[in-house]
């Protein structure tokens, strides 16, 4: 499964991106929607609503015990506390991985995901391979990722839906005792947070 693709031409998009290209250029020509908007919505997503909101909310809870309990009781009023609100951000489920359970996140029916906390779905998020593949193989899917998980622990898959979407906090990194939250949230990645990744060790950061 190929996961980072970048093309210069429309005909060399997958058959989604192509038919949102030539929707929006039909869009854009009638006048019915403002190109400048969109950018700035995209925009907004990508690098004021995205991943880092999400980073935010996995530092604090890594760092203060008491956050963390209320994230597990209720993670939509617990990273609303930070004021990360909104689209297909209202009803969260934090999930915490452990030294034996890792957990994944997946939408088999559609591309179910919490744009406040997580910013826009990455393309393979949406793609029926990754949909239907996470759940029959979840090991050899993050194989695909470049995680390799010892052949004892077990992986748990949670299926995001319009109703319920999900949040993975990581193990927080060995040797991060003395990092504050900010430091700690350059080591949380988005993929980390839907369990095809580990947080980062930091070293690496």
């Amino acid at each position: 499964m190929s996961h980072d693709h970048h093309h210069d031409h429309d005909n060399e998009l997958d058959p989604m991106a192509a038919r949102v290209r030539a929707l929006e250029t039909i869009l854009v020509a009638k006048g019915l929607i403002d190109p400048a908007a969109i950018d700035a919505i995209v925009e907004t997503y990508e690098t004021r609503v995205g991943p880092r909101n999400g980073a935010k909310v996995v530092a604090r809870a890594w760092t203060d015990p008491d956050f963390a309990d209320w994230l597990k009781r209720d993670a939509t009023a617990a990273i609303a506390s930070l004021g990360f609100t909104g689209r297909q951000g209202e009803h969260m489920q934090a999930v915490f991985n452990s030294s034996d359970t890792h957990n994944l996140v997946v939408c088999t029916l559609c591309s179910c995901y919490p744009w406040s906390v997580l910013g826009l779905p990455p393309v393979w998020y949406k793609a029926p391979p990754y949909r239907s593949r996470a759940v029959l193989d979840p090991r050899g899917v993050l194989a695909e990722f470049g995680l390799t998980l010892p052949a004892d622990m077990k992986i748990r898959v949670w299926d995001s839906t319009a109703e319920l979407r999900y949040l993975v906090v990581p193990l927080r990194p060995s040797g991060t005792e003395g990092l504050g939250e900010a430091e700690l949230a350059d080591l949380v990645t988005r993929d980390s947070m839907i369990g095809t990744g580990l947080a980062r060790e930091p070293a690496a950061v």
